[in-house]
Parts: C-alpha cells; sequence; structure tokens
C-alpha cells in the first residue's frame, strides 16, 4: 500500500521538476542574451564613432574676383551684388563718393511742392510770435481788456472774445501789408522769378516800412543802447532784432495811454456814486453795485465799442 502510494507520488510530481528546472534557468538565458545585446550595441557605437572622427581635408578658398572698371570717362558701378542701402558709387580713379542729392528747385526754376509744404509747416508753427510781435494785435487786445475792467467786469466779454475780435481787427488794419508781401515776395517765389533770400527781403519790406512807422525813435535808441551797437545813420539800417522789441514797446506805451483815457469816464462815476452813498450814510453797501448800470449805460450810449474800435483802426492809418 506505502510502495502504490510512493510511486503515485513520484508519478505526479515528475512532469512538475522539469518546469522548475526551466523556470530557474530561464533568468540566466535571459541575462545572458542581454548581456550580449549590449555588448554587440557598444561595438557598433565605437565603429560609427570612430568613422565620424575621420579627418576631413579642407577644400582650398577660391580667389576674389577682380571688379571690372569703367570703360569711359563716366562712372561704372562694380559687378556682383552689393550690401542693400549703400549708394556709393565706384569712379574711375578706384575712388568711392556717395552723398544725398535734395533737389530744391522744381520745374521752370519754381520751388518742389516739398519745399513749399516745408515752409507752410514752418510758417503755422511761428504764426503766433509772429502775430504777437509784429502786427497791431499787442495794441488792440491790451486797450479792449483795459476797456472791460474799467467797465467793473472782469470776465465779461470772455477772453476768446476779446481776442477773436483783436484778430481780426488786425487782420483788417494789416490787410494792405499782407497783399504787398503776397505780391511781392510770395508769388514770385512761387512762380520762380525770386529766390529764397530775395523773396525773403521782398516780403520784410513792407513789414519793417510799418513797424518803422509805429515805433518811436526813443525806443529804438533804447534797444540800440541795451544791444551795446553804434547807433544806425538811418531808419533803413535798423537790425530786425532791434525794430521788433522797440515796436512792441512802443505798442504797449500807445495801449496804456489809450486804456487811461478810457479808465477817466468810468472813474468819475465811481467817485459820484462813491459821494452820494457817504451823503446818505450807505456805507456797507458795495459802491461797484451801484456804479455798474450807470457804466453800462453810459457806455452803451456813446457806443463805447465802436469809438474804441475806430480809434484804434483810425491811429494806425495817421501812423501810415
Amino acid at each position: 500500500m506505502s510502495r502504490v502510494a510512493l510511486t503515485g507520488s513520484l508519478r505526479t510530481a515528475s512532469p512538475v521538476l522539469p518546469v522548475a528546472l526551466r523556470r530557474g534557468r530561464a533568468p540566466r538565458l535571459l541575462a545572458t542574451l542581454l548581456l550580449l545585446a549590449v555588448t554587440v550595441a557598444a561595438l557598433l557605437l565605437l565603429t560609427g564613432t570612430g568613422a565620424d572622427a575621420a579627418p576631413v581635408e579642407p577644400t582650398a578658398p577660391t580667389a576674389p574676383a577682380d571688379p571690372t572698371g569703367g570703360t569711359g570717362q563716366g562712372t561704372e558701378a562694380p559687378t556682383g551684388t552689393g550690401t542693400g542701402g549703400d549708394s556709393s558709387d565706384l569712379t574711375g580713379d578706384g575712388t568711392t563718393t556717395g552723398g544725398v542729392d535734395i533737389d530744391i528747385d522744381g520745374p521752370d526754376g519754381a520751388p518742389s511742392a516739398a519745399i513749399v509744404t516745408l515752409l507752410g509747416i514752418t510758417l503755422l508753427s511761428v504764426a503766433p510770435a509772429l502775430l504777437l510781435m509784429m502786427t497791431s494785435f499787442t495794441k488792440i487786445f491790451v486797450v479792449l481788456a483795459m476797456t472791460r475792467n474799467a467797465l467793473a467786469l472782469p470776465s465779461i466779454p470772455p477772453n476768446q472774445v476779446l481776442a477773436g475780435l483783436a484778430l481780426f481787427l488786425s487782420l483788417f488794419v494789416m490787410a494792405p501789408i499782407i497783399t504787398s508781401i503776397n505780391a511781392d515776395a510770395v508769388q514770385p517765389y512761387l512762380d520762380g522769378q525770386l529766390d529764397f533770400q530775395q523773396a525773403v527781403d521782398a516780403g520784410s519790406a513792407p513789414l519793417r516800412q510799418f513797424m518803422l512807422a509805429h515805433t518811436r525813435e526813443e525806443d529804438i535808441a533804447l534797444m540800440t543802447r541795451a544791444a551795446d551797437r553804434p547807433n544806425p545813420g538811418d531808419a533803413s539800417q535798423v537790425p530786425m532784432t532791434t525794430l521788433i522789441p522797440s515796436f512792441m514797446i512802443s505798442e504797449l506805451r500807445a495801449a496804456f495811454i489809450i486804456g487811461f483815457v478810457v479808465f477817466i469816464p468810468f472813474l468819475v462815476i465811481d467817485l459820484v456814486v462813491s459821494a452820494a452813498l457817504m451823503s446818505m450814510g450807505m456805507m456797507m453797501l458795495p459802491p461797484v453795485m451801484i456804479s455798474l448800470p450807470f457804466k453800462i449805460l453810459l457806455f452803451v450810449l456813446v457806443d463805447g465799442w465802436g469809438l474804441i474800435i475806430t480809434s484804434l483802426i483810425e491811429s494806425y492809418r495817421v501812423g501810415a
């Protein structure tokens, strides 16, 4: 009975033993194959690196081609591709010349459109300074502002209204001078009959005559001494740098004289109203509240704005 059981157990275990043996041998076989694969890969890498690291003979550089020179007296650009943006030319003697050519004159000797546009933009940028220093704008605006203050109305009319009125009155006064400048300087220059310097001289002559007619000799002498210059022989020798500030000083002086004359009637009204209020014992009542309606009434009855504007225009006609 025991022999039969032992024999049966051996028969049953005999198929399992080869599998166990095979399972124990498989890891070693895989390790061997992996080691062999790593060895083959290392040999291949060493072989490839050796092939790539082999020295290569460098190629010899080619000699540069000589530029072709001009065949005549003129210039000829060298053949080949340039370096973009270089406008140099190769002359016959081997030297390079470059530059930018600006055509100031257009057809028939007239200025080009670009120059006319540039001059127009420049004139617009300096127009406010020219308007203040070389026209009647300063005098007219100061007189109108002092008239407003004499009425005790510091903000009526507003500054924009006074500036606009002074601007158009200045254009009215300066209309003959502007017309003369356009006829004698601007149009001949645009037609090509005068160059730029000649146009400037021709255009400044009427403006210079206008300023000299309304400038006192004392103010010219003052600015001449301030500049430490010799006394000019006649009016034509007075430089513009001396004439312009002298003209402005004379205009301010004339404007303050007119403003003083305008202030007198309104000052009389203020004195009368103040004396009447003091006599009635109304010391707490501001005199301006009572005198302001009378000032406005007097100014309207005598047509104050018309008188002042007419006086300003006539002052420039008499000086001319």
